[in-house]
This record gives structure tokens, sequence and C-alpha cells, in this order.
């Protein structure tokens, strides 16, 4: 199984960090010059965090789904995998819900 998450890890890793590149070609450089703002590169951070959030939410589901798909009928194992994925949409729940207060509270200050 850890090898399962360990070979998961990597592809996700590796397809994240290529859609990185590939969307930051336009943006400016993050070191500051050529005009950007501290909100810019937040923002970024932000975003950077977001996406590797949503990562590993969907490493708990996969697990979750293939803990409870591999219970073969033991009620602690089903028991696990839902309580995997309840956890891991109580905590989407939270982190999208703090987000969309900090936008919130950022476009109240702006």
């Amino acid at each position: 199984m850890k090898k399962l998450l360990i070979s998961l890890n990597t592809i996700f890793s590796f397809l994240f960090t290529q859609m990185a590149r590939a969307q930051s070609t336009n943006l400016p450089n993050p070191l500051g010059t050529s005009g950007t703002s501290i909100q810019v590169m937040i923002g970024r951070v932000i975003n950077s965090a977001m996406g590797l959030i949503g990562s590993i939410a969907l490493a708990m589901f996969i697990y979750g789904g293939l803990t409870w798909m591999l219970s073969a009928g033991n009620p602690e194992k089903v028991k696990q995998g839902r309580n995997i994925f309840m956890w891991a949409a109580i905590g989407l729940f939270v982190i999208f819900s703090s987000y969309a207060l900090v936008r919130v509270v950022i476009g109240i200050m702006n």
C-alpha cells in the first residue's frame, strides 16, 4: 500500500509541477522585479498551497476508496474507509471556507 501511495504522490507531483510551469510563462518575475507586488506574491503562494491541498485531498479520497473497496466485508475496514472519506470532505470544506473568507476580507480591504 505504501508503494502505491508513493507512486501516486510521485505522479501527482510531476503533473502539478508541469502544470505550474505551463501556467507561469506569462507571469512576472517572482523575485519582486518588474513590478510584482507583495499581494501578487502572496496570492501565488496561496494558490500553490490550494493546489497542494487539493492534491492531498484527492490522495486521501483514493486511499479511503481503496481501503473501503479492499475491506473484503470487514466492518472495521469499511468504517475506516468511510471515516477517511468523511474527514477528507470536512477538511476540504474547512480549507475552502477559510479561503473564501480570506478572499472576502482582502476584497474589503482593497
